[in-house]
């Protein structure tokens, strides 16, 4: 700006009409980038330079001055942080733009406090850089020019005048009174208010209502006597006409004060104040977003995992004081896995987000809903007087998801699990309360889901117990504590063992032998069960084996196959290599499945039997007759033996003209099947399954499972009456 009557600033300093060009570092390690990077953001007088460590960012410096710096977060020898502190214990000036691919928000508030003048992550969009640093070169370019022009015209009150009036600040002053008596144009665009109308006006009235005790406290503090700075952030208003259909009613600003103080003799007086205001409401946006995602779910908007136990913390604190209660929800999405997998996880977005959304509605004011990632919610319910509270609660949350959520490929049916636990009943930390309402969940999950469920201090018992199961039986067979026992298969007819079935056993280092009924479950559920399987087919295989080397050359032996064995694409391949390995007809081992895996076919369980047929192996039905048998999977499964469920053998009274055995044996003769009586326990019913048509059985009768030596040794037994 010129004054009156005298010749412009710009003309009268001859202001570089040919500047130096901008030197720019890159700091990163990736050296791809620093090659790219250049071109990316080539513009004439620009000039580059490149490294890729904190060590050679800080040589580099040390040689000479830079205007901007392209800083990577994450470096070889250090982070970008590192940088920021070198440049600020040295005061050093160059501008930063701080480039991070961190998750982390630690990093961008970090790089922000310490001075970066930007934060950019990745990936980011080629023209948000150049913006960023095309913005930055500006800033930088205009800081700098305000320096040079005070260094160099520092004794000219106009040209002091011109760098007040040109400022990217607010520069302002007050009078004893706190008004204000002199702000440069910088206001305008700032505030949007003409200078002429806050001339005289109480700067007071342009602070913000909650600001307005703390600002006026630091301008009447008994130092501004001695004449000692101060600085503050404060919000500034702006005129309604500014902000009308925007969201900003303010800005937020750093305010550097001076209290000017007049001296006579030994006496001060403070007659006014001279003060800069930088324009930080960008930094400050950028900090409450960073706050807002270190707290918040950035799919449903929900507070998170932390923001959920801070909260539960203080609600506790409160019922403590108060001798009140709460109540805290586990919420797990059931079957979420299924619209993941059969339309994409945006649908799976789609669906949480509409969950969220009737979880809320659900809720009372002062409620917290939380999403603790994946498809688990938590419910805080602060204040109830009664459990019946949280079920009223729980019975609407329910309700709530009744009708179907709408996705691109059509309506969803959407339920829920959800364990309650209540404070102090349950546990008195958000711990101890957020694990009940889990392990409440879980029994809902087992029990059937789409349900409600209060925790229960055996829940409690039995989850540890079976978490401590879980961890033992992980290492179980690197330990070897599995073993094999085997029950011989008798022929009747032919007077000898025409086969064994092989029993997985667990030598428990505390509780002792155990059955497979008590961890095989567990086993499929934790993802084991293939390296079990794996497991006891080479046991039995090489078993068969070594009986066959012993003068047993026409054993067959059985051995239960999980329907898990079936989703793996190589279950025939690992049978089949086993056979091979071990030097066994296919024909001699048999496998045995389950009618409940005929009636799912998963993963194409028909196709893979048919090839276990075709390589020669032998497939069992197991317990036949006690799920969902038809006559139209026999046909369709490759199928050689069915065998008779202990059950139907347990209730044998003496009649012979038992009506479902009569029925399997039919069916046997009838496809040209095999069959195997399990769980023969008396000469009775061995004789009634002889008369029936049965000839093959096992059981307590012939002999209990037993180790391999034991069952090698009752083999080598002659069998001189069949049916003892």
């Amino acid at each position: 700006m010129a004054i009156p009557g005298e010749q412009p600033f710009c003309e009268a300093t001859d202001l570089r009409s040919d500047p130096d060009p901008s030197r720019i570092l890159i700091v990163d390690d990736d050296p791809a980038l620093r090659r790219a990077l250049p071109q990316l953001l080539a513009q004439d007088g620009r000039i580059f330079a490149d490294c890729g460590a904190v060590s050679e960012a800080i040589a580099h410096l040390t040689a000479t001055t830079f205007d901007l710096i392209l800083l990577d977060y994450r470096l070889p020898d250090g982070t970008g942080l590192d940088v920021l502190d070198w440049l600020a214990n040295r005061q050093r000036s160059e501008a930063v733009i701080m480039i991070s691919g961190e998750d982390a928000i630690e990093a961008a508030i970090g790089a922000l406090r310490r001075g970066a003048d930007d934060f950019v992550r990745k990936p980011y969009h080629v023209a948000q850089l150049q913006r960023a640093v095309q913005g930055t070169l500006h800033k930088t370019a205009l800081e700098r020019a305000n320096q040079a022009m005070s260094q160099r015209l520092r004794a000219s009150e106009r040209l002091h005048r011109y760098l007040v009036e040109s400022s990217p600040d607010l520069i302002f002053t007050l009078d004893a009174e706190g008004r204000f008596s002199y702000l440069n144009p910088r206001v305008e665009e700032l505030l949007g208010y003409e200078r002429s109308r806050l001339l005289k006006r109480p700067f007071l009235d342009l602070v913000m209502p909650e600001d307005v005790d703390r600002v006026h406290r630091t301008l009447h503090a008994p130092r501004n006597l001695s004449g000692s700075t101060f600085s503050l952030e404060l919000r500034l208003r702006r005129p309604r006409e500014a902000w009308v259909g925007e969201t900003q009613e303010y800005v937020t600003v750093a305010l550097q004060g001076v209290p000017m103080i007049q001296r006579s003799g030994a006496e001060e007086r403070y007659v006014g104040l001279y003060g800069v205001a930088r324009d930080i409401s960008e930094r400050k946006r950028a900090e409450e977003i960073i706050t807002f995602q270190a707290y918040h779910d950035q799919l449903t908007r929900l507070p998170n995992r932390v923001l959920f136990k801070d909260r539960l913390e203080l609600a506790i604190a409160h019922a403590q004081r108060r001798g009140g209660a709460l109540a805290v929800m586990f919420v797990d999405v059931d079957r979420f896995k299924l619209v993941n997998d059969s339309y994409g996880h945006a649908e799976g977005d789609v669906l949480l987000r509409a969950i969220a959304t009737r979880l809320s509605s659900t809720l009372r004011r002062g409620d917290t809903l939380a999403r603790l990632g994946g498809d688990e919610f938590t419910i805080l319910l602060p204040d109830i007087s009664q459990p019946e509270d949280a079920e009223f609660i729980a019975r609407k949350v329910l309700a709530a998801l009744e009708e179907p959520v709408t996705l691109s490929h059509g309506d969803f049916r959407a339920t829920v699990s959800l364990g309650i636990a209540l404070y102090p009943r349950d546990g008195d930390t958000a711990e101890a309360l957020t694990q009940h309402a889990d392990i409440a969940m879980y029994q809902v999950k087992r029990s059937g889901k789409n349900g409600f469920r209060f925790f229960d201090p055996t829940l409690n018992t039995y989850h540890r117990d079976r978490i401590t199961l879980e961890n033992e039986l992980r290492g179980a067979i690197e330990r070897n504590e599995f073993e094999l026992h085997f029950q011989p298969q008798v022929s009747l007819s032919r007077a000898r063992v025409v086969g064994t079935e092989a029993l997985l056993r667990w030598k428990h280092p505390v509780s002792g032998l155990l059955g497979p009924d008590v961890f095989i479950p567990l086993a499929e559920e934790i993802g084991l069960i293939g390296d079990i399987s794996r497991w006891v087919l080479d046991r039995a295989c090489a078993q068969l084996a070594e009986w066959r080397r012993a003068g047993f050359p026409d054993l067959k032996m059985s051995l239960n196959l999980s329907s898990h064995d079936f989703d793996r694409n190589d279950v025939v391949s690992t049978v089949t290599d086993c056979v091979h390995r071990h030097g066994i007809p296919p024909e001699r081992l048999e496998l045995e499945i389950t009618e409940s895996m005929m009636i799912q076919d998963t993963a194409g369980v028909a196709a893979k039997l048919h090839e276990l047929r075709e390589a020669g192996l032998s497939i069992a039905i197991d317990d036949f007759g006690t799920g969902y048998s038809a006559l139209a999977y026999l046909q369709r499964f490759p199928v050689n033996t069915l065998k008779i469920d202990r059950s139907f053998v347990r209730d044998l009274d003496g009649a012979v003209n038992n009506p479902i055995i009569s029925a399997i044996t039919g069916i046997a003769r009838g496809f040209g099947l095999e069959l195997v009586a399990e769980g023969v326990e008396r000469i009775e019913q061995a004789e009634i399954l002889q008369a029936l048509g049965c000839d093959v059985m096992q059981g307590f009768h012939f002999a209990r499972p037993a180790p391999a030596a034991v069952i090698l040794e009752w083999m080598r037994q002659p069998i001189t009456d069949p049916a003892c």
